[in-house]
């Protein structure tokens, strides 16, 4: 006979009366009501099982929230974002809305200061400081409907005020020095640099060194793009033949860092047109497999980016990075547009400086920082296309302006002003009807019209309302007896030419998965040697294309399949 084990004797005696029965319950029927009390009992404790688990799991998911912010927070350095003070960036203006933009300074450091940054980039142990490999403004505008990315030719040549930031070498005024120079006062001064080149407030700075790409580019599974002829640049090491690629890890870093396989072999167009079809292209990758909207996804990208990321110190978390990614999403791919900042090269003393292009430079500077979009000038407009969003041109928007108060002529101001910011020259002023209070009607479907009137005036929300009329009416009431700006109000500044800001910029829109990079067909010095065998020398035995060198080496593995 089995010996009860010491837990059954202990229940047993428990529950056990002297004929075996549960001395709780009756006699009669005992069985039965033993077997229903046993479910009681068995589904009581069923719901206590689930009820651990499900605190359990509760539990474990705040502690993974919490480890994985902490993770990526504690991973995450950050630095002063102007290296002279809180004023060094400049200001965003809110819109008529209280919205503001939000600039983005990207930049690609080529500091090489840990081991790994070393074997990708080569070059250790060099006491030439920290350079900016890649310098782009990331624009999104204050109502999230668009963003621009202009790239700074890392070789332009600038001048700035100096800089001095904490824990970084002093640097006194710079003049006509090459503008990625900058980083070595610190990613403030690469911030003070930039502003003061391009009159574009500063919000915040991002710095990824070469890590970061290889990292960014596996967490989000490859970036697709292609060339148009085979290519090899012994010296960022990038081989590729002509066709369609998945770039990954170090091809990835190659690709981006390329400056003599590209367009005209030069960092001012060449390779920011390639950098703009690669950033373009892992921007479809983030939106069409839904990365930015999963918590998942997001948790890879977000690991990938804060192990090789500085920032400035107002992002220096998670939950903020993340915020920022947010408002990216919100911006479709079709109206993003990247440009390369206009330049020229001039020959000065024997030696090719990169030099800015006055004109377009400036329109493309001052329709930054004025929120304009750039996309709706740089899309072909096209009969048989479906209607898209577009900017608003102010050219077409006519506005009768009525005075309602006791002051004379100040229609005919308000509308000189209008017509002084490109308004139609359909614009009129009128007596009104006294008013106490501005409003600004219009009619159905011309939201947007009058948002731009608004925007232009620093006209609050409240002011707009739609009419019956078919024109965009707007009375001056006694509340705005003065000036050209509402009282209180915030204008933005006269609009530009958005047609001027893109001549010569190399424009790309992000939705234009079509473009291949564009191989050069210069001959330049691109490291081989007589025998056609890659050298780290400066100065190669010989000068080829990209394409011929391609064929010289067929020793040298392919960056990609």
């Amino acid at each position: 006979m089995t010996k009860p084990s010491r837990g059954s004797r202990r229940h047993g005696a428990r529950r056990s009366g002297a004929d075996g029965s549960d001395p709780a319950l009756p006699v009669a029927g005992g069985r039965a009501a033993l077997r229903k009390g046993r479910r009681k009992s068995g589904g009581r404790r069923t719901l206590r099982i689930v009820g651990l688990a499900m605190g359990f799991v509760l539990l474990l998911g705040i502690g993974t929230a919490a480890y994985a912010y902490w993770k990526l927070t504690s991973a995450i350095k950050s630095d002063d974002l102007s290296a002279n003070g809180k004023d060094g960036a400049g200001h965003e203006t809110p819109d008529a809305f209280g919205r503001s933009p939000i600039n983005i300074l990207v930049i690609g450091s080529d500091a090489r200061a840990n081991a790994s940054d070393c074997k990708l980039g080569g070059a250790c142990g060099e006491a030439s400081g920290a350079r900016a490999d890649v310098e782009m403004v990331v624009h999104i505008s204050a109502d999230r409907s668009n963003a621009t990315v202009l790239s700074i030719p890392r070789d332009l040549r600038s001048s700035w005020s100096g800089c001095h930031a904490a824990n970084h070498p002093s640097m006194g005024p710079q003049s006509n020095q090459m503008i990625n120079s900058a980083l070595e006062g610190g990613p403030g001064c690469s911030v003070v640099a930039v502003h003061e080149l391009t009159g574009i407030p500063i919000d915040h700075f991002m710095m990824v060194d070469f890590s970061g790409v290889v990292s960014m580019s596996h967490a989000v599974g490859g970036v697709p793009i292609c060339v148009n002829h085979d290519v090899y640049d012994p010296y960022s090491h990038l081989k590729l033949k002509e066709g369609s690629h998945v770039l990954e890890g170090r091809a990835a870093l190659e690709f981006v860092r390329t400056r003599h396989g590209f367009g005209d072999s030069s960092d001012s167009r060449g390779r920011t047109a390639a950098q703009h079809i690669f950033l373009s292209s892992l921007l479809n990758q983030l939106k069409t497999k839904g990365t930015l909207s999963s918590p998942t996804k997001m948790w890879a990208i977000a690991n990938a980016a804060t192990q090789s990321l500085t920032v400035d110190n107002s992002l220096n978390s998670a939950t903020k990075l993340v915020g920022l990614a947010g408002d990216l999403d919100k911006v479709p791919a079709s109206r993003v547009a990247f440009a390369t900042m206009q330049t020229h090269d001039l020959k000065v003393n024997g030696v090719w400086q990169t030099l800015v292009t006055n004109p377009g430079a400036k329109d493309m500077f001052r329709s930054i920082a004025n929120d304009q979009s750039l996309t709706a000038a740089a899309r072909p407009a096209s009969p048989s296309a479906a209607p898209t969003a577009k900017a608003v041109a102010t050219s077409v928007i006519a506005v009768q302006v009525q005075n309602g108060t006791t002051v004379r002529g100040r229609a005919g101001t308000i509308s000189q002003e209008l017509l002084r910011r490109g308004f139609s020259k359909q614009t009129a002023a009128a007596n009104g009807t006294p008013a106490t209070t501005t409003s600004l009607a219009y009619p159905a479907g011309q939201m947007p019209q009058a948002r731009a009137v608004a925007k232009a005036l620093g006209l609050p929300a409240p002011v707009l309302k739609q009419g019956s009329g078919t024109g965009i009416v707007l009375v001056i009431g006694t509340d705005w007896p003065s000036g050209t700006s509402f009282p209180g109000g915030k204008t933005a500044p006269a609009s530009v030419d958005t047609q001027a800001a893109l001549d010569g910029a190399n424009m790309k829109l992000g939705d234009d998965n079509d473009t291949c990079a564009q191989v050069s067909t210069f001959n330049t010095a691109i490291g081989l040697n007589a025998s056609g065998k890659p050298t780290s020398s400066d100065h190669p035995a010989s000068s080829t294309s990209p394409t011929h060198a391609y064929a010289l080496s067929p020793e040298v593995e392919d960056s990609a399949p």
